[in-house]
């Protein structure tokens, strides 16, 4: 196993892949301080002033000497980029992976009116303001349990033990000293009253009103792309009536997303301000959905092409390691699937800063390298309005496991997206209407840009993270991928997939990569659960652009 590592013949920074004393020899550097794994050091010596260099890019400038061998921290580095430009832009030949290995195979899936493949089936339940949250969870409370979707847990039968204990005058000691070992597992599946459904959703929210009305239009557009989404059967939408957020709203952007035929799925739409009651409005709600789930639930499974799956890549408690072993190893399978004809999101625009240029470089035509550009650019002068920017993206447990600037971070970041032609960029909510990749402007905020990419049309998702983060989304199943073994040891109930062999010397992001994809494919099939399906890992954040008034 190396202990080091440089990735690119410019970079005058390199990665410690194990811990490094004082003293150790490296190539032409002897380290002056301890490194620890996942870290940087110097290849040189370095003034104030100087610029830093990763993956072939700027990533940094110096604010404080440092010798060669030397720790690079946040106390001698600070995040700088590359300026990048549209004009004159070179031509980009990209060299397609061999994809032999998957010609003709195919998922299987749920096929759509429209066109589109679902990796799974699900109903909705909608607010459009969240006024209509409480009717919401007791819709909620009515049919998970009733349909068989409710989440029996471990826990649940640990508190039952600790309550039955105290029921029999157990003692303060012999309740503190209780275990209960997991019990046997069982398929939640075999409960279901409708086993062609995988289950109801419902989508909490805080907005809808009190907004902008680009907000309001925003979120119904974000909400359309759930409804019109490829794994979701239909949907049942709660409205309050007075709200900013209006149905009509909600119609008109569904339409948008819907062929030219119309929208064919069942739409159920209840405004409690036109009701006698609250009871008797969700007593028509539950009738009606009842019964939509019961139509859905004659729709099976049946093969689809590799070229249906709209992949979103996605990052969350990066590391130092992220764009070494699982962000390249996730660029392989996006860079397959889109020379199979198929899509893929890179999302976070944040984390992008210090790569535009390259991007820019790859978009396929001059149309598409200037709405990326201006995207990018409105987006970092909105934060540098309110007092931030990009340079604020590393959280504390990034800048910790060694992503010192965001420039670092987003380098590796990018490595996401493999390396094929960018063919559409869009902003949030847009979706995706062409095949290849695809970059959907959103935060770098975890939930915030898994929520846009299921918007935007992903019925898979890739989650790369190296400290832990256990992301979900309620209708798209999201694969989480490590970046390091202790991670995913450590960890186990929430990591999917392992790639700290590359940091160890005996794999590779081809080899890694192609093992990722056959596990996409099995779950897009519905035949393995991701983690975060089996844990009940919904997680649904609306981004909120405009100001509350």
């Amino acid at each position: 196993m190396n202990s080091t590592l440089q990735l690119d013949p410019a970079d005058n920074l390199a990665v410690a892949l194990a811990d490094l004393p004082t003293g150790t020899a490296v190539s032409d550097v002897t380290i002056s301080e301890a490194i620890p794994a996942k870290q940087k050091f110097a290849l040189r010596d370095f003034a104030v002033g100087d610029t830093a260099v990763m993956y072939g890019v700027t990533v940094g400038k110096f604010t404080a000497p440092v010798a060669s061998g030397g720790l690079i921290t946040t106390a001698n580095l600070a995040h700088s980029s590359d300026s990048f430009s549209t004009d004159e832009r070179p031509s980009y030949s990209w060299q397609a992976p061999d994809v032999s290995d998957w010609q003709g195979r195919t998922f299987s899936g749920y096929h759509r009116a429209d066109g589109q493949v679902g990796t799974a089936n699900y109903w909705l339940v909608v607010p459009l303001v969240f006024c209509e949250n409480r009717n919401l969870a007791m819709m909620r409370e009515a049919l998970d349990k009733a349909l068989g979707y409710e989440q029996s847990t471990h826990y649940q039968a640990f508190a039952g033990e600790l309550a039955k204990l105290h029921r029999n005058g157990a003692d303060r000691q012999k309740i503190l000293a209780t275990s209960l070992d997991a019990a046997a597992d069982i398929d939640p599946r075999s409960r279901r009253l409708f086993p062609n459904i995988d289950g109801v959703k419902f989508l909490q929210h805080s907005m809808g009103c009190g907004g902008t009305k680009d907000d309001a239009r925003t979120l119904c557009g974000l909400l359309a792309g759930y409804i019109t989404h490829p794994n979701v059967a239909g949907a049942t939408v709660l409205s309050l009536g007075c709200q900013n957020a209006q149905t009509e709203i909600l119609e008109e952007e569904i339409a948008r997303r819907s062929p030219a035929s119309g929208y064919d799925k069942p739409l159920l739409v209840f405004e409690q301000q036109k009701w006698p009651s609250e009871r008797a409005m969700l007593e028509a709600a539950l009738r009606e959905t009842f019964v939509g789930i019961a139509e859905a639930n004659q729709l099976e499974r049946a093969p689809a092409p590799l070229s249906k799956l709209v992949l979103g890549v996605e990052c969350g408690g990066s590391d130092g390691f992220s764009g070494i072993s699982a962000n390249p190893t996730i660029g392989r399978v996006s860079d397959l699937l889109t020379a199979l004809g198929g899509s893929v999101i890179l999302s976070e625009f944040p984390e992008l800063c210090g790569v535009e240029q390259e991007l820019v470089n790859r978009c396929v035509d001059d149309l598409t390298a200037d709405r990326y550009s201006q995207l990018m650019r409105t987006y970092a002068a909105r934060a540098e309005a309110v007092g931030s920017g990009f340079d604020q993206n590393p959280s504390p447990g990034n800048v910790r496991d060694g992503l010192i600037t965001d420039a670092i971070k987003s380098a590796g970041a990018a490595k996401k997206g493999g390396t094929s032609p960018v063919t559409d960029v869009l902003d949030y909510p847009e979706w995706v209407s062409k095949p290849g990749l695809n970059l959907l402007c959103t935060p770098g905020g975890d939930v915030e840009s898994t929520t846009a990419m299921a918007g935007a049309r992903a019925n898979v998702m890739f989650f790369s993270t190296g400290l832990g983060t256990p992301t979900g989304n309620p209708v798209c199943p999201v694969l989480k991928v490590s970046t390091n073994t202790e991670l995913a040891t450590r960890m186990s109930d929430i990591i999917d997939f392992d790639t700290g062999a590359i940091i160890r010397g005996e794999a590779t992001p081809e080899t890694l990569g192609n093992d990722l994809f056959d596990l996409a494919i099995r779950t897009a099939s519905g035949e393995s659960q991701t983690k975060a399906q089996q844990l009940g890992q919904d997680d649904f954040l609306p981004w909120k652009r405009g100001v509350s008034l």
